[in-house]
Order: structure tokens, then C-alpha cells, then sequence
């Protein structure tokens, strides 16, 4: 899959797939993965048929016959007309193409290839639950999500600003529980994140954004297990505005350093444990920035774009930072929205959620497109207030968690879970090695008409389940954990 086919490989599952699902787990057939390209080859066929007047006899014969083909050819016959069948089936068998019923009918049945699906049910949140949340409210009618307490070895970083807008430095802090092991100053850059390496740790950030320079820089700091500085650099590979987005050490020590330079350059670095550059490679992969890495085989897997600017992808490159393929994903009825990404036993597990997708010409209602539906709603019905109790459902039947397990040689969807009323969150390996998706499901919702940054706001609780090597679930759990649900 390479040149124009990086762009829109497939359609996913048809969002109808949870409706059907009576117990959890259970199994759906009819769930497919669809192939674009070749619905759009079948309608350039554009010749025309004539149809004549039929005996009876001669009707049944057809139309027993147009059966036949459809079981032949594992067509759906599912919400057609008995004229309906017919006449596919000639379009199809005379070669016409001509007929709009065809090509749904061959949209549907285009591949053998199936994604089983599972659905996961949750329980609606019951009134303790709700109680509970009430609890976090403050003021300002927020849910705040409290914050769980770090334990064991730990960083932390925060930057020092005086008279608010002049940056001070940044401090990166070891911590052992609450006790602080000790903290190193760095004035030359704003800290935004760190990767701990096998003999300590190394922060990355950019000069800060607030300063009198018209650009922006990366930079990265190591420091070892005593907070001693080891070296200290820009990345300096000529991009005015860039920033890191992840750096992962390699089996020989060495590092590769993955950032996002002028709004549009995927840049690739090597450095050795020192600090010296061996390689750089700059790929020009369009607007939207770098969301999240993750090393597979001999190369890395980069989810890349904006869902929002409908632009997101998953790039495939090799060790080097060569994009050698690329994956979107999207469906007829349904947008989604990826939030995180792992690689587990050979596959690649995608965290994502699903919306209904709204035709162009519908309000947006200032970019907010998940909720437009139902502000649509609020707005044609004059409602100004609405109690959490009837927002919640609505909030809830907008959102789909999914938790798709691809092949990543080709992107494709293998197997899928969802849970209704929720967000997939974040994914992780437990200690036994385990597959652990954390799904938010929604809780508690308000209606916040006059809030710039949003206009529904929330908590979730979060749910943990557990899957093994099969990718078979095996156990589920609310964690306790709540986040809050903001758009």
C-alpha cells in the first residue's frame, strides 16, 4: 500500500454494530470492513439496459433466479423489494452497473474478510455513583477529576515565570513518593516532557513561547540517576518552530529522537549516548502535529494529522524515519477518533471512540462537532437549562468506545470491542504482561451555555479491562479513577 493509496485505505464498521448485542461479550457476524475503491470502480461502468414486460411465469423464474445468484455471490437480499432483487441482479449479470441499488448491494458484500465484533456492556451509573461526582463539584460547576497520588520513583517538572509572561527556567524533580531526591534548574528551555533511559533521564522541551524570539526551538537535557547534568543541546535541524515529541532509547544505547518541525516535518534523529547526532531524516507529512509513537519490528508506527482538521493517519516508517506506508480510518455514518495506540503480541491495538457523523450542511456550532447533535437539538427545541439526569442519556448515546486490534502490515481492523456511553482511553501492559484499556464511561453531564472553552462538561468513571495474550477478554474492573469530560 503505497503513494495514493496511504490516503483512505478503508472504511471501518458500520456503527449499527452495537445495537444488537444482548450479553457481554457477544459476537457479531455481520460487522465489515469495507474497500472504497472498489465501489467507486464498479459505478464507472455506466451502460444502459433496457427492461420489458414480463409474463407471470416468466417473473417467477427471474426472480427465483435472482435469488439463486444473490446466495451464490453471498449478496444480502436484507432490505430489498422483490423488483429490487430483480433488477441488481440484471444490472449485475448484464454488466450494466447502472442500477443505485447495485452498488450498496456491493458495498456490502465487497470482501469475505470479516471483523468479529464484541460488545462490552456497562451498567448506567447509579445513584450513589452520582452522588459521588456531586461531591467533586466546585463552583464553577465543574468535575474536577482528583488526582490519584504518585507513588514509588517518579519525575516531575514545572517552569518559573516572572510577572506571569517572562520565563524564568524550568526544574525537572526526582521524586521517591512525596520526598523529593533532588531537582535540577535548566534556563535555556520550557520542559514539556521526559523519557527515563537505563542510566537516567533525559528532559526535552523548547525555548518558551511567551519569550520576545519570534520562533521557537527544541531542546533536550540528561541528566543521570543523581540529577547530574550530562549534556545539554538544541536539535537544530533548521526547522524555526519545533518542538519533540517522544525519545526512545535503542537496544545499543543509543536514542532516537522524534519531533515536529514548522508545522508540517516528521524528523527523525539518532544520537549516541553522549549526545552526538548520527543521523537526521525530515519527511514533510502536512498540518496537525504528532500525537503518539510506538516502535514496531525495525521501525515505528506514528499516528500523525488532526482529527478535527479530518487529516489523521497512522504513518508506518522504517528505522531510519521513512514513511513506507499509511493508514486513515473512517466510515459512512461515523467518524473516529483515535486517543491512544500500543503494540501488543504482533498487532497494533487502536483506542478510538465513535460519533454519528452529521451532513455538511448541519450547524457545527463553533467547531463543537462531537456534541452538534445534540446542542442542534437544545437550540430548535429553545431549551436554555436541562438537568444532568435527561443530558447524561442523550451525552451517552452520542459516544462509542473501540478498541480495534489491526494487522500492521496492512492497517486493516482484525477484531473489535466497544462500549456504549464511553471514551477509549489510555492503553497499557500490566506486570504479567497483559493488555490494559481503560475506557471513560460517561457519568454525570451539565450544560454550560456560557463557558467559551466548552459547553458540556462531566466526569467519567474509569473502567479497566484486562485482555491476554489471545486478545481474549479476560477480566474488568472500575478502577476508581474519574476524568473529566470536556466539549
Amino acid at each position: 500500500m503505497k503513494g495514493n493509496e496511504f490516503l483512505d485505505k478503508m472504511e471501518l464498521i458500520d456503527p449499527a454494530y452495537v445495537e444488537a448485542a444482548a450479553v457481554a461479550p457477544q459476537k457479531r457476524r455481520r460487522s465489515r470492513l469495507y474497500r472504497v475503491a472498489a465501489v467507486a470502480a464498479s459505478l464507472l461502468l455506466v451502460l444502459s439496459l433496457g427492461f420489458g414486460t414480463y409474463a407471470y411465469a416468466a417473473e417467477v423464474r427471474e426472480y427465483n433466479a435472482a435469488v439463486q445468484f444473490f446466495n451464490d455471490h453471498d449478496l444480502s437480499t436484507e432490505g430489498l423489494t422483490r423488483t429490487e432483487i430483480k433488477k441488481v441482479y440484471r444490472d449485475i449479470t448484464t454488466k450494466s452497473f447502472s442500477y443505485d441499488k447495485t452498488a450498496e448491494v456491493i458495498r456490502s458484500s465487497l470482501t469475505n474478510e470479516k471483523v468479529d465484533g464484541y460488545e462490552i456492556l456497562q451498567e448506567n451509573p447509579t445513584p450513589e455513583e452520582l452522588e459521588n461526582l456531586w461531591n467533586y463539584k466546585n463552583y464553577s460547576g465543574f468535575f474536577p477529576a482528583p488526582a490519584p497520588e504518585e507513588t514509588g520513583i517518579h519525575y516531575k517538572y514545572r517552569s518559573e515565570y516572572t510577572e506571569l509572561i517572562h520565563f524564568e527556567g524550568s526544574y525537572l524533580e526526582k521524586y521517591d513518593g512525596k520526598t523529593l531526591l533532588w531537582s535540577a534548574f535548566v534556563p535555556e528551555f520550557g520542559i514539556g516532557g521526559y523519557s527515563v533511559v537505563s542510566d537516567g533521564v533525559i528532559a526535552y522541551g523548547k525555548t518558551d513561547p511567551f519569550s520576545d524570539m519570534p520562533s521557537f526551538r527544541a531542546w533536550m537535557a540528561k541528566f543521570d540517576e543523581n540529577g547530574t547534568l550530562i549534556w545539554k543541546l538544541p536539535t537544530d535541524t533548521g526547522c524555526e518552530h519545533e518542538y519533540v515529541a517522544e525519545i526512545l532509547e535503542n537496544d545499543d544505547g543509543s536514542y532516537t529522537v522524534i519531533s515536529y518541525g514548522d508545522f508540517k516535518d516528521l524528523c527523525f534523529h539518532k544520537y549516541t549516548k553522549d549526545g552526538r547526532r548520527t543521523h537526521l531524516q525530515k519527511t514533510e507529512i502536512g498540518s496537525g502535529g504528532i500525537r503518539k509513537i510506538v516502535r514496531f519490528d525495525d521501525g515505528y508506527l506514528v499516528q500523525v494529522g488532526n482529527e478535527f482538521w479530518g487529516n489523521e493517519r497512522i504513518v508506518k516508517t522504517d528505522s531510519d524515519g521513512n514513511v513506507t506506508e499509511s493508514f486513515s480510518y473512517t466510515a459512512e455514518d461515523a467518524l473516529y477518533y483515535i486517543t491512544d495506540m500500543i503494540e501488543f503480541q504482533g498487532k497494533i491495538y487502536l483506542s478510538a471512540y465513535a460519533v454519528p457523523k452529521r451532513s455538511d450542511d448541519r450547524p457545527s456550532f463553533g467547531g463543537r462537532y462531537e456534541i452538534s447533535a445534540i446542542l442542534e437539538y437544545l437550540y430548535e427545541n429553545n431549551i436554555g437549562e436541562i438537568s444532568s439526569e435527561e443530558l447524561t442519556p442523550m451525552v451517552r448515546d452520542n459516544y462509542t468506545a473501540i478498541l480495534l486490534m489491526c494487522d500492521p502490515r496492512t492497517g486493516e481492523p482484525q477484531e473489535f470491542f466497544s462500549a456504549k456511553g464511553s471514551l477509549g482511553g489510555k492503553l497499557s501492559l500490566s506486570d504479567s504482561g497483559k493488555l490494559l484499556w481503560n475506557v471513560e464511561s460517561i457519568t454525570a453531564t451539565f450544560f454550560s451555555p456560557a463557558t467559551s472553552s466548552f459547553t458540556i462538561g462531566g466526569s467519567c468513571y474509569v473502567f479497566e479491562y484486562t485482555f491476554d495474550t489471545d486478545g481474549t477478554l479476560i477480566g474488568q474492573k472500575k478502577t476508581g479513577e474519574v476524568t473529566s469530560f470536556r466539549r
